[in-house]
């Protein structure tokens, strides 16, 4: 895994807290292998970086999902929480507005024309 080892450096906490959100070179540190919710965030960061870093990512997780459940204190408290893989793909979506008389009346207004185009 050439693209982990080469592109990150893991060091130790400076502070006792998390994570500081003023220091922009901060890191906030996840652990896939005890925390379902930090394997499903690593997906999705696999799913979106550049080819080589995703083939090492696949690869880790991958050796993290054979190997055995180990769970730390946070991942034992959201591992009831993780979505399921269909969940995963359909992306959330926001509430609809409301659509109005006026709007539905022009787009049934529009349908019909189509339809009536189509039937000549």
């Amino acid at each position: 895994m050439p693209e982990l080892s080469r592109r990150y450096v893991v060091m130790a906490l400076r502070a006792e807290a998390p994570f500081d959100p003023h220091d922009l070179d901060g890191v906030f540190v996840l652990k896939p292998w005890k925390d379902p919710a930090a394997l499903r965030a690593l997906a999705a960061y696999r799913d979106n970086c550049y080819p080589e870093l995703a083939s090492d990512l696949a690869a880790w997780m991958a050796l993290i999902e054979q190997g055995p459940v180990v769970r730390g204190d946070v991942g034992r408290r959201n591992e009831p929480h993780v979505r399921s893989g269909e969940a995963e793909r359909t992306p959330a979506r926001a509430t609809a507005a409301p659509v109005t008389r006026a709007s539905a009346r022009k787009s049934t207004a529009k349908a019909r024309s189509r339809a009536a185009k189509h039937a000549r």
